[in-house]
């Protein structure tokens, strides 16, 4: 069984990475504040008396289903505004009414985005991956350990059974190579 103490530590250090992978999947920090929260309080009420070694893979469960719940709430909420906003202007007399037409995305989100602008950040990405995946193993690791899942030096050292200098150097020698390789393919980021 976890203690207090140890679920508190697990949260603490669990939440920054939480949130930031909760706004890259809702793109709105505070719909991620939100989410991050209920999935804390879900772990903590459901789970909180699970052993501490099983509290990680509980908690990105939990925040899994809570984006998918989110996103849940979020088709229905937009279909009831839909429906009411397509009877309030059949009143008008106004028969060709779309609630596409009407309809604006907010600015920032993957919907306000042109089809070609989605098509090329797609691309871009692809891009991208391919030439992480041809990084040498240890640059690639220390690479996604510290920008993929946003842990610092020190837990990337520990989890790579190195020293800190050792991350450091792997970390600048991928985001060279990475820099070199999208430059020739014509990328600037």
């Amino acid at each position: 069984m976890a203690t207090d103490k140890e679920l508190s530590d697990f949260l603490e250090h669990v939440e920054r990475r939480a949130f930031k992978q909760a706004v890259y999947a809702v793109r709105k920090d505070e719909s991620a504040l939100d989410i991050v929260q209920d999935a804390m309080i879900k772990l903590a009420e459901k789970y909180g008396d699970k052993p501490a070694a099983e509290l990680p893979m509980l908690f990105q469960r939990i925040l899994q289903n809570t984006i998918l719940d989110y996103f849940r709430r979020e088709k229905v909420r937009n279909t009831w505004v839909s429906l009411f906003s397509s009877m309030g202007k059949r009143d008008g007399g106004d028969d060709d009414f779309d609630i596409l037409d009407s309809y604006e995305a907010e600015e920032g989100s993957a919907r306000a985005e042109s089809s070609a602008d989605q098509v090329e950040r797609m691309q871009t990405l692809a891009v991208i991956e391919a030439e992480v995946q041809k990084l040498p193993s240890r640059q690639r690791e220390a690479f996604l350990m510290r920008y993929w899942q946003d842990m610092d030096v020190a837990e990337t050292a520990e989890a790579m059974g190195c020293s800190e200098g050792s991350v450091k150097t792997h970390c600048s020698r991928a985001t060279h190579t990475l820099a070199e390789a999208l430059k020739a393919k014509g990328l600037k980021l």
